[in-house]
């Protein structure tokens, strides 16, 4: 099998359930955003500790559930649901209690935070704004009663308080061997 098929050298791009749009058109690009996010996801991920990778591991396979319900012909959501191919509410709220979870782990700051700190820490924000902006791209094309609108909101978050808990056991870890 071949990876190319030269069907989109038109620009357009096929449509999950067989319609075709044009490669800028709403659908491709807010599913192009969710790409890019779980891209920085996994570039998180491979400078990530074990545990941390495990969650992004996770977050990395949802998200090809959210491009598949966002690559959905018109008309054909109904084909879709919550065994795989649709974001359920129960994937909302496992990623609200990982936050529940993370924010346990740490001292919040109290300022606004420079992203930085600490390697791990940056490349969590950075995931972080590239979610934000698919958040953005996703409200013109999300259906009504959709979880994707929720679930990128909470992983926008959740990125945010692992990117803190990881600057802090970062910045703990360099005291410790800067005392040493």
């Amino acid at each position: 099998m071949k990876i190319y098929t030269r069907n989109g050298d038109d620009g357009t791009t096929g449509l999950l359930y067989g319609q075709r749009v044009s490669k800028d058109s709403p659908q491709p690009a807010a599913y192009g955003d969710v790409d890019e996010a779980q891209s920085a996801i996994g570039l998180a991920r491979a400078a990530a500790t074990p545990e941390v990778a495990e969650i992004l591991l996770v977050i990395e396979s949802e998200l090809w559930i959210v491009m598949a319900e966002l690559a959905c012909t018109p008309g054909q959501m109904q084909k879709l649901d919550d065994s795989g191919n649709r974001v359920s509410s129960s994937q909302v709220e496992h990623l609200e209690k990982l936050i529940d979870e993370i924010t346990e782990k740490y001292e919040p700051p109290t300022e606004f935070v420079v992203p930085g700190g600490s390697e791990i820490s940056a490349r969590l924000d950075l995931a972080r704004a590239v979610t934000r902006r698919a958040e953005r791209a996703v409200l013109t094309v999300v259906v009504e009663d959709s979880q994707i609108l929720p679930y990128l909101n909470r992983l926008a978050d959740l990125l945010w308080v692992m990117a803190r808990w990881q600057e802090e056991t970062s910045i703990a870890s360099r005291s410790i061997r800067s005392s040493d």
